[in-house]
């Protein structure tokens, strides 16, 4: 028999039993047929029968076997493909720009930017005689909340990394509607009138970080990119910065805090209603007054409030308390770490605190390495595994990772592989309406296991599309980047050494 018509025989009945017995492999890189006409020699023909098995897809070792290859999976067990709950591996740029498509669509059909008489529901056109009746559309969310000042930093950043003028015009529309209304407001309320949350009262007459800090933070951040450059937006914002910097209630040693739900609380969550707006007046502004102020709250609450052996944070501290019980939240562990990311972002590279809140952000991270599910998500109570799962925190834990590792805080190689598994758990959570599942309602301070157990989780928890945004956009960033491989079929952030042979 020609050699030529043999070799090509036994190609042909390697190529259909790869194509019998594997029938998901993706054999890619296989030589032509034209190659089998070349002038090499037989020996050369061989070799590449061999590299024609090695090319099998990545991962080919961990294939689904059936008929009779099963036998041979009794010898080499490594060949049964793992059953992993959420997809495992790298994803694509088009595949999570198609997630934050769709909380993009959800919000925009949901949160209406328009006055409305509450009474009658007809759209108010008439600014200049202000109506006790005039509110703010209620929509699935409302537009001026903390949770939308994360929504609004989540669409910058999306518009930033994915180029769709879509998610920055989302923030300029509300941005607008807020400067073209804010005397509206402020001129009802000298009439005498009592506004409420639909009426601009959180910005206007701010009397809590939840009111202020976060939306101060994103008037900031849209001011920056040029989509709130009104006098009204700056006076809103001078007006929440004011509160943060110098009315909130504070500990004798400047500690932001509150008085509920008893005296003297220090709750975690406030290092994110109040460090990112001192973060970002200082960026507006230049005054390191802010950024002084941010580095003391973040060293002053770890102070207190961080465990060092377990790398997690308390939610919630009390003064004169003597033993704290620690409930280490999950939500309120992603407000601490993604205000040390807002802070890092900003903070200048030759201000003193910086090596101190950067070192804070590694051990943080490396305790909320420990405490990761296998399906990629995290623990309603961190450390407390028959909690359930719940999305906005595990969706603050990726943006703040996968920024970290973007701006070389932390090791690609040690995070990388924990933030995209995390990643492809969570844009599982969304919904073909683009809801956010799995997020747990806002929830207070607690001193017992039972009450963060029993949280309820609801698509309409207002926690959960911007974290989402946040953490696709910034996996755009990574996933650019180009440095995830397979590895022995395991997902690596790191290429391997030319030379094998060498590098055993």
């Amino acid at each position: 028999m020609n050699p030529r018509t043999n070799f090509k025989g036994r190609f042909n009945r390697l190529l259909t039993f790869i194509q019998t017995h594997f029938p998901t492999a993706q054999v890619y890189g296989l030589v032509s047929a034209s190659m089998f006409h070349s002038t090499q020699t037989h020996a050369r023909k061989s070799a590449l029968l061999v590299l024609c098995c090695l090319v099998v897809w990545p991962g080919w070792m961990a294939l689904p076997v059936r008929g009779d290859v099963t036998n041979s999976v009794a010898a080499n067990p490594g060949w049964i493909a793992p059953k992993y709950p959420v997809h495992y591996g790298p994803t694509t740029v088009g595949e999570i720009t198609e997630v934050l498509n769709r909380v993009l669509g959800c919000l925009e059909s949901h949160t209406p930017a328009r006055l409305i008489d509450r009474q009658t529901g007809r759209e108010v056109v008439d600014l200049t005689r202000p109506d006790t009746n005039s509110i703010i559309q209620p929509g699935s969310f409302p537009i001026i909340s903390y949770e939308w000042g994360v929504t609004y930093s989540g669409m910058l950043l999306a518009a930033e990394n994915t180029g769709d003028a879509r998610f920055k015009n989302y923030v300029a529309e509300r941005m607008r509607f807020i400067e073209d209304h804010a005397a509206y407001f402020r001129k009802l309320s000298q009439s005498g009138w009592k506004l409420d949350n639909g009426q601009f009262r959180q910005l206007l007459y701010p009397n809590s970080l939840d009111d202020s800090g976060s939306m101060c933070a994103a008037m900031v951040k849209a001011r920056r990119a040029g989509l709130a450059e009104g006098p009204e937006l700056k006076g809103l914002i001078e007006n929440c910065g004011d509160y943060v910097s110098r009315q909130q209630f504070r500990l004798a040693d400047g500690t932001l805090a509150r008085k509920r739900p008893l005296q003297d609380a220090l709750w975690l969550d406030d290092l994110y209603m109040g460090v990112p707006a001192l973060a970002q007046l200082g960026k507006l502004t230049g005054e390191r007054k802010y950024y002084d102020d941010a580095v003391k709250q973040v060293l002053q609450f770890s102070e207190r409030m961080f465990n060092r052996p377990l790398g997690l944070y308390m939610h919630g501290w009390i003064a004169g308390m003597d033993v704290h019980p620690e409930f280490h939240w999950a939500r309120a562990n992603g407000w601490a770490l993604m205000a040390m990311t807002e802070l890092l972002d900003v903070l200048p590279q030759d201000h003193p605190g910086r090596p101190k809140v950067l070192e804070l952000f590694r051990a943080h991270a490396r305790g909320l390495a420990a405490c990761q599910g296998p399906n990629g998500l995290w623990h309603q109570l961190l450390d407390r595994n028959d909690t359930y799962l719940e999305t906005s925190a595990s969706a603050i834990y990726t943006y703040c990772l996968a920024r970290g590792i973007n701006q070389g805080w932390i090791n690609v190689l040690a995070y990388g592989p924990m933030v995209q598994l995390a990643w492809n758990a969570v844009a599982t959570k969304v919904n073909a309406q683009g809801e956010v599942e799995g997020v747990c309602v806002g929830t207070n301070m607690g001193f017992d296991p039972a009450f963060y157990y029993y949280r309820p989780c609801s698509v309409s928890a207002a926690h959960g599309p911007g974290t989402v945004l946040l953490a696709g956009a910034e996996m755009i960033r990574l996933t650019k980047s180009d440095r995830a491989v397979f590895n022995g079929g395991a997902l690596q952030f790191g290429r391997q050494p030319a030379d094998m042979k060498a590098a055993n």
